[in-house]
């Protein structure tokens, strides 16, 4: 079912925004948005396992397959050849693969593009940077504690963990940190809100183009040795083979402000939730403040935020499942993290867990490449909350919300101290 925009040219999917009624049978009829997945995902994937349909199936939207097995997942993140990143997007409002439209390099590309796409970015994340970042996300956090935190009560999504993510990705490219409610404005938009409302998706993307053009226009016109150290500077003086086209580089603008805010601010939000209904946690890492490191890896892998997907490129057989040319496979990471092959008591949450192999940064070649940013941000952000916050616990556990889909956190954390 297709929707042909003149003025563009795009086929829109006319069938993303249906209700299609409760889910009856999850091995065949699964729904990632279904309101009971979205709180306890956990759940559903041990009905799968137990039920001897580690890989499900849907024709919900268009075909698609959910295998929740850490062995199925990494196997298939591996196989670049028959599962390729052409089409991340859980749910696509477009008939045609992300990529071909709205290439988000290195994320949605393939060898050969993705290895030297991936390698331009590799600078503005390793050692150097995460430790020229780790005062400022430090400063900002206690920033943050005393702005919203003076009397007893505040959001720790709203409030705190939300701002966090946005702020330093902000200060990385290059952008105007003021300009934080529209870029997490955009994320809204696109990530949270873009299965249930196309329109508002499509226009976010097109404020983010003209932004991002800005940007890279002003730098441009600025002599070489005069622009300033960011990543955008970074991606516009790279030497390369051939010079990166400026759909590329706008791309890349638009996955790291997108991935940089969204996946990050779940996973504090979620240990700050964990944290507030889980007193023996909480309390465990205020006496035992050398724990936090392995808390983090926990934190990643119990409340693994993403879930991507993968575009199948021909007519193939995968442990049983006959799939299409043109399916698309959920990666559900969190769900892998959750296998009790791999995990002792994998639906516990284990603060000193000594093996922790997870995959919340995913698997095989598209591992996150700002993983070490992500875990530095969430140490310094529970670290901090720690430190100036007395023992907290939820004002009000019905007013908790959670956003599912594409990435999976709480967005209102209020407490109490």
């Amino acid at each position: 079912m297709t929707d042909t925009t003149p003025n563009t040219g795009l086929q829109f999917r006319t069938d993303v925004e249906e209700d299609y009624g409760p889910v009856t049978d999850w091995a065949t009829d699964f729904d990632l948005m279904d309101p009971d997945y979205v709180v306890h995902p956990e759940q559903r994937w041990t009905e799968q396992r137990n039920g001897g349909c580690p890989i499900a199936f849907t024709e919900r939207r268009q075909r698609t397959w959910l295998p929740v097995r850490y062995e199925d997942l990494s196997a298939i993140a591996h196989d670049t050849d028959r599962f390729s990143s052409r089409d991340i997007v859980v749910v696509s409002p477009f008939e045609q693969p992300i990529n071909d439209l709205l290439p988000v390099p290195p994320i949605s590309s393939d060898p050969p593009v993705h290895t030297w796409a991936r390698r331009l970015l590799l600078p503005a994340f390793g050692p150097t940077a995460i430790e020229q970042m780790t005062p400022i996300t430090r400063g900002l956090a206690n920033d943050l504690i005393d702005q919203h935190f003076s009397d007893g009560h505040g959001d720790a999504a709203a409030d705190y963990a939300r701002h966090i993510p946005v702020r330093i990705i902000a200060q990385m490219l290059g952008v105007p940190v003021e300009d934080e409610d529209q870029f997490t404005g955009w994320v809204v938009r696109t990530l949270q809100n873009g299965f249930q409302n196309i329109d508002g998706a499509m226009d976010a993307l097109g404020e983010m183009t003209m932004y991002f053009m800005g940007a890279v226009a002003e730098r441009r016109a600025m002599e070489p040795g005069t622009r300033p150290d960011d990543i955008i500077t970074m991606l516009i003086e790279a030497e390369t083979d051939e010079p990166i086209s400026d759909q590329h580089l706008l791309g890349t603008c638009f996955l790291l402000l997108v991935a940089g805010i969204d996946t990050t601010w779940s996973n504090i939000g979620s240990a700050l939730w964990h944290l507030a209904t889980h007193p023996e946690d909480q309390q465990r890492l205020r006496d035992e403040p050398d724990l936090m490191p392995m808390a983090v890896e926990e934190f990643l892998r119990f409340y693994s935020p993403v879930t991507m997907a993968r575009y199948v490129t021909e007519d193939t057989e995968f442990n049983g499942c006959p799939m299409q040319e043109g399916d698309k496979i959920l990666m559900a990471f969190p769900a892998g993290n959750h296998d009790p092959e791999l995990f002792e008591d994998a639906d516990q949450f284990i603060i000193d867990r000594a093996k922790n192999r997870h995959f919340a940064f995913g698997s095989g070649i598209h591992r996150c490449l700002g993983s070490n940013l992500a875990r530095m941000e969430i140490k310094v952000a529970l670290e901090v909350f720690l430190q100036r916050i007395p023992t907290f616990e939820l004002s009000d556990p019905d007013a908790v919300t959670w956003t599912g889909g594409q990435v999976r956190g709480p967005r209102c954390v209020p407490i109490t101290f």
